[in-house]
C-alpha cells in the first residue's frame, strides 16, 4: 500500500503536465529566476506562445538576445531551458518557429492581431506589439482572452 503513494502522485503529475500541454497560458511551476530575469525587460512570455526549436535558439543565443547581452550564470539557463522546453507551444498553429524566433511574427500572432491599425503599436502606451500587457490585462498570467482586451486611452475601440 506504501507503494500505491508515489505512483498516485506520479499518475497526478503526469495528468497535470498533460492537461497543460499544448495550452497557451502560463503553466502553473513559473521559474522565479525566468519571471524575474525574463520578466525585468518585456513580459515573461508563456512558453507556449513558440515552439521549443524556437526556445532552444532563444536561450542558446542570450549573450545577443534581440540586441542585448542578456546573459545568465549556466545554473540559470539550464532551469529556465527545461521548463520551456517542457511547456513548449505544440499546438497546430504554434509548431512552426516564426522568422526570427519572434512571436510577434507568428503566424498566430499576425492573426490574431490583423485588424489592430499599426499606428497601435506606436502609441505612446503600447509602444510595440511585444507589448502585450497594453491591451491584455492578464497577460502577466499568460491570458489573452479577446473578452478581457482593455483598449489604451487615447485609441479607437477595436472593430
Amino acid at each position: 500500500m506504501i507503494a500505491a503513494r508515489p505512483l498516485a502522485l506520479l499518475l497526478l503529475s503526469l495528468l497535470a503536465l498533460s492537461a497543460h500541454a499544448g495550452r497557451r497560458g502560463m503553466p502553473p511551476d513559473v521559474p522565479a529566476v525566468y519571471a524575474k530575469e525574463c520578466g525585468a525587460c518585456h513580459l515573461a512570455y508563456p512558453p507556449g506562445t513558440l515552439p521549443a526549436a524556437s526556445w532552444r535558439r532563444i536561450v542558446d543565443g542570450l549573450e545577443r538576445h534581440y540586441g542585448t547581452d542578456a546573459s545568465l550564470d549556466d545554473a540559470s539557463t539550464a532551469r529556465i531551458d527545461e521548463w520551456l522546453q517542457r511547456y513548449a507551444g505544440t499546438w497546430k498553429r504554434v509548431r512552426e518557429a516564426p522568422p526570427q524566433d519572434r512571436i510577434t511574427r507568428s503566424a498566430w500572432f499576425e492573426r490574431k492581431h490583423r485588424k489592430v491599425d499599426a499606428a497601435v503599436w506606436r502609441h505612446a502606451s503600447v509602444r510595440s506589439a511585444a507589448n502585450c500587457g497594453a491591451c491584455h490585462a492578464g497577460a502577466e498570467r499568460g491570458h489573452f482572452d479577446d473578452d478581457d482586451l482593455r483598449v489604451p486611452l487615447g485609441l479607437p475601440a477595436r472593430q
